[in-house]
């Protein structure tokens, strides 16, 4: 009875340390047409004491994942690889389109709607999450969002 106890009391000491960022509303794009390349999107918050970075991700549904953020250069946006994405400890960081996001490059098959994506993300304490994540259109969210049905 006292190994239970001991495992028990193992897991909730060592618990907190790799459930230290809650992963929320996470989504992948589904990909337009003839298009080989999506991205994933979704709310990070860091409930520990200590600062994390996202360092990476991977897919087995992509032949590369990349972590990227979208940035005005010359009144032009553009996107670009970042190394690492900081979640600082107590706060959350907001993974959405225009702005920081996971990029899946080269998907290996055409991603829509109701479809899912295993997608891991690498720690910068050498934690790993494994996510699985619903994909969206958000296209027509959108124009259902706005009232763009165009029913004649």
């Amino acid at each position: 009875m006292k190994k239970v106890g001991y495992l028990f009391a193992l897991v909730l000491l060592t618990g907190p340390s790799w459930a230290q960022v809650i992963v929320s509303e996470g989504y992948v794009r589904a990909t337009p047409p003839m298009g080989p390349n999506t991205a994933a999107f979704m709310q990070l918050e860091n409930g520990g004491d200590r600062d994390l970075a996202l360092v990476s991700a991977a897919s087995p549904q992509a032949e590369k994942v990349e972590l990227h953020t979208v940035l005005e250069q010359d009144g032009v946006m553009r996107m670009r690889e970042v190394e690492r994405i900081a979640v600082p400890a107590g706060d959350a960081v907001s993974l959405q389109p225009g702005g920081l996001h996971i990029m899946l490059l080269g998907v290996k098959q055409p991603l829509a709607a109701g479809d899912e994506v295993s997608l891991e993300l690498r720690w910068d304490n050498g934690d790993t999450e494994q996510l699985l994540l619903p994909v969206k259109d958000i296209r027509t969210q959108s124009q259902a969002a706005h009232g763009h049905d165009h029913h004649h």
